[in-house]
């Protein structure tokens, strides 16, 4: 308002009153939109007094209006109703108080409602508050259920009764809250989210028996809407019946059709699954009975095959064949060691019968000189030389004799003089040592010659 004020030099509460109504005589005219929660309409007086409520928020504001103004909607619109009007602000200055002259009062109709709703619900599809990859699995066995439902209802005997006659262990932690009217959307809001805080609540149920659209409304407001999507905790939604689809149902992680239907999907039943506990242990036994009636027969099977009902038959027709083996390589082998033997006995016939030791064995001798060369000619030696002679049975030392040693001056040829009966036989064993000998003979004939 622009006016220089100091501690000294203050305002009266009269003059700020009057201040402010001024500055709100020139607001315009404004089209609100709440809920009534107050009406009055006294006998005889002209004017009718309202209380207009916001459905989202606790916030309310003062609204008159002339009686004519209000008898043109009075058949539809009583508390409760939500209507559309236009008003004008003003101040009260006298009580410092502000309030809205109506000059028009619409009722907001079903039709528009759903509109509304509609298009609400295609703007929260599109942000994915409704998909289905949000949605959280509800526990198998929930130890604390959140419960979310109106003062003494049907609804939440509903829950409790069900839900305990199906699992009397079940806890459940309850809050009780307006379903309807100005107040049901910040205290159903505040009760989820201290559900949600909670870290032993397994499930909030939020319930609600059936009603109108109009006392179904809440349900669909945007600010439940979004508080239930930012939950932590997995929502059932069990709201009304089940022709009724508030956009709670679409945003909770499983809709229910009644509370109790809720208290059933959220709480198992314990008879329920002790007798599927019982199926199950009786479908068990009968797949390990098969099991082992089907191994025990393959056994049997298996046991009746003849190389389990005579094990030592396999080892036995091994045994033939080894048997059989082992005397065909000793024939074979016996084959191998009579043709060898017989070779080896023609072969030591050759050798014997080639074998200087036979020549020697007949009277013949070998002369060798002192150096071991044999002597094969008389023109080799010379008088008085000392030869060795081998015999069969040994040697022993000669001596050239002064008369038998050959002139040196006049040698006849070798090959036509006649030769001693010693070189001759010195030659024929000479012949005899180049033939192949017998291992025994020839090894000693060679040992004795090199000697």
């Amino acid at each position: 308002m622009g006016l220089n004020t100091s501690a000294e030099a203050p305002l009266p509460v009269g003059q700020v009153s009057r201040l402010i109504g001024g500055w709100i005589e020139r607001l315009g005219q404004v089209w609100v939109e709440g809920q009534i929660t107050q009406l009055s309409r006294r006998p005889g007086a002209g004017v009718v007094f309202l209380t207009l409520r916001d459905p989202s928020h606790d916030i309310s504001v003062s609204v008159t209006c002339f009686r004519q103004v209000y008898d043109e909607v009075a058949d539809v619109v009583s508390e409760g109703a939500r209507v559309v009007l236009l008003a004008k602000p003003e101040w009260y200055a006298p009580r410092g108080q502000l309030s809205l002259r109506a000059t028009e009062i619409r009722p907001v109709g079903i039709g528009e409602l759903l509109a509304r709703l509609e298009r609400l619900k295609r703007s929260l599809a599109a942000e994915g508050l409704f998909a289905l990859e949000r949605k959280k699995p509800l526990p198998f066995l929930p130890q604390l259920v959140g419960l979310v439902v109106g003062r003494a209802s049907a609804a939440e005997r509903d829950v409790l009764e069900n839900a305990r006659r199906r699992w009397p262990a079940v806890r459940f932690e309850v809050r009780n809250v307006a379903v309807q009217g100005v107040h049901a959307v910040p205290q159903v809001v505040r009760a989820v989210k201290e559900l949600d805080a909670m870290d032993e609540v397994d499930v909030i149920i939020v319930a609600r028996g059936g009603g109108s659209v109009e006392d179904l409304l809440p349900f669909s407001d945007e600010e439940v809407v979004r508080a239930v999507a930012a939950a932590r905790t997995p929502v059932v939604s069990a709201i009304g019946h089940e022709p009724d689809s508030p956009l709670l149902d679409l945003v909770a992680d499983l809709r229910a059709s009644t509370p109790t239907d809720a208290a059933k999907k959220v709480v198992p039943d314990v008879g329920e699954e002790l007798e599927r506990v019982r199926q199950l242990q009786g479908r068990g036994l009968r797949a390990v009975s098969s099991l082992l009636d089907r191994e025990e027969r393959g056994l049997a099977h298996a046991l009746a095959r003849p190389v389990f009902v005579h094990p030592q038959r396999m080892v036995e027709l091994r045994e033939d064949e080894l048997d059989a083996l082992l005397a065909r390589s000793r024939r074979t082998l016996g084959h191998l060691l009579d043709r060898a033997d017989s070779e080896l006995a023609h072969t030591l016939a050759r050798v014997v019968a080639l074998s200087p030791a036979a020549t020697l064995e007949r009277g013949y001798a070998v002369l060798q000189r002192a150096d071991g060369h044999v002597v094969r000619s008389p023109q080799e030696v010379s008088a008085r030389e000392v030869l060795r002679a081998r015999v069969a049975e040994g040697t022993f030392s000669v001596e050239v004799s002064p008369a038998d040693a050959p002139d040196t001056t006049e040698a006849p040829d070798a090959t036509d003089a006649p030769q001693a009966p010693d070189t001759t036989d010195t030659t024929d064993a000479t012949d005899a040592t180049d033939a192949p000998q017998a291992p025994g003979s020839a090894d000693a004939a060679e040992a004795e010659a090199s000697q």
